[in-house]
């Protein structure tokens, strides 16, 4: 089968590689057919290189339709259609049945000391085949896979892998008291759909932050109140602006959507791309315990919420050796929840919104549809933001 591989920092190609099959009974194989380019992904394209081996498959996002199933999963068959979730949980034990399967414990990735795997990222979790790909192999299929009806495009399911739980989530764990007012840092595609959760959940006033111009436009047209980074002279001037907007208490809550992409320290990004170029062996174990990450955006959250806020963290952050302002979060009394999303403890409650009247915008949500094999430009017109891109699907 044609999967995208990772050979390098910044370089990823369009390969033949060999056809998943089943090798547990809880497992299954689908046929791709719409796989998310996300901006997870381009911290292997860039910031986590060391964790890497060339010839991974990357992607987490994918729709399609079952191929195969093992002995072991009693409710899929053979031409289902499904979303699958990026994590790969058990569905049975304690972690998931409490509404964890991030923590999975059948699949936790112990020897690196985290929590479940995922598909197509890093040996941290896993190192299991992506799903920017023709055919998937999906273990534990007895609980992951989510069937969705025939009939609408992938664009209304495809987002159940991973964007939609992850604004749902990112949301809920912000808290957001209704008629309450929340602000955004960065409107990516979890940003921009964070930000249309909230709407359709009750939140009074959304303020969304970005300094891309295709992505302001996207959430103001939709009534984000938005904020360019760039009419800032720094990022003290935005906080002041928003608070003016909020009684000078600022917003009941932040949610930080870009993580360690975020404009910020070059002493940061110097380290980060350091490690990158050193000899694998060293630049694993220099990534895990000495990794800084670029905390511009997470300084802004901090200051931005109001005392007795909530901050969301749904960007991705990856230090072992960040300074973090300690003495302001517990002055400021702010609550702090993050993680990855937990998409199975999710998944119910936002299928009602997916319906031809499309509450969330999922229908034309992608800016671009591209074949399999434009992978590698996809990447570098996402990773530059280039052409307006904020969400890119790909076709096998």
């Amino acid at each position: 089968m044609r999967a995208v591989t990772w050979q390098g920092k910044r370089d990823v190609r369009v390969e033949n590689v060999p056809d998943p099959r089943i090798q547990e009974p809880t497992d299954a194989v689908i046929r791709v057919t719409s796989s998310g380019l996300c901006g997870s992904d381009l911290h292997l394209y860039e910031v986590l290189t060391p964790f890497m081996t060339p010839g991974d498959i990357l992607g987490h996002e994918p729709i399609g339709i079952v191929e195969e199933v093992g002995a072991a999963v009693p409710d899929l068959q053979v031409g289902d259609r499904v979303v699958v979730p990026f994590q790969i949980a058990c569905g049975n034990c304690w972690m998931c049945l409490t509404g964890l399967p991030t923590q999975c414990e059948t699949t936790q990735v112990s020897g690196e000391g985290m929590g479940a795997a995922l598909f197509g990222y890093t040996r941290l979790y896993g190192s299991v085949p992506g799903a920017q790909a023709e055919y998937l192999r999906v273990p534990q299929a007895q609980f992951g896979p989510i069937k969705i009806p025939e009939g609408p495009p992938d664009d209304r399911f495809v987002y159940l892998s991973d964007v939609l739980p992850t604004a749902w989530q990112a949301v809920q764990y912000a808290e957001v008291p209704q008629g309450g007012s929340i602000a955004v840092l960065g409107l990516g595609p979890i940003g921009d759909m964070a930000c249309r959760v909230a709407q359709v959940r009750g939140a009074g006033r959304v303020f969304g932050v970005d300094l891309v111009p295709e992505r302001l436009r996207r959430a103001r047209e939709r009534g984000v109140e938005t904020y360019d980074l760039r009419s800032f002279d720094d990022e003290k001037e935005l906080v002041a602006a928003i608070r003016d907007q909020t009684d000078g208490r600022g917003p009941d809550a932040v949610i930080d959507a870009v993580g360690t992409e975020a404009h910020g320290s070059a002493v940061a990004r110097l380290v980060q791309s350091t490690s990158a170029l050193l000899p694998r062996k060293l630049s694993g174990p220099m990534a895990e315990r000495f990794s800084v990450d670029r905390l511009a955006a997470l300084y802004t959250a901090i200051d931005l919420v109001r005392r007795g806020g909530t901050l969301s963290l749904s960007g991705v952050y990856g230090g072992m050796a960040d300074p973090l302002p300690l003495l302001t979060l517990f002055d400021k009394q702010i609550q702090i929840r993050m993680g990855q999303a937990n998409v199975r403890r999710w998944s119910d409650d936002i299928l009602p919104y997916l319906t031809d009247e499309d509450p969330l915008g999922v229908d034309d949500f992608a800016t671009h549809r591209v074949p399999l094999s434009d992978a590698p430009h996809a990447y570098e017109m996402f990773q530059r933001k280039q052409e307006g891109a904020v969400k890119v699907l790909m076709k096998p």
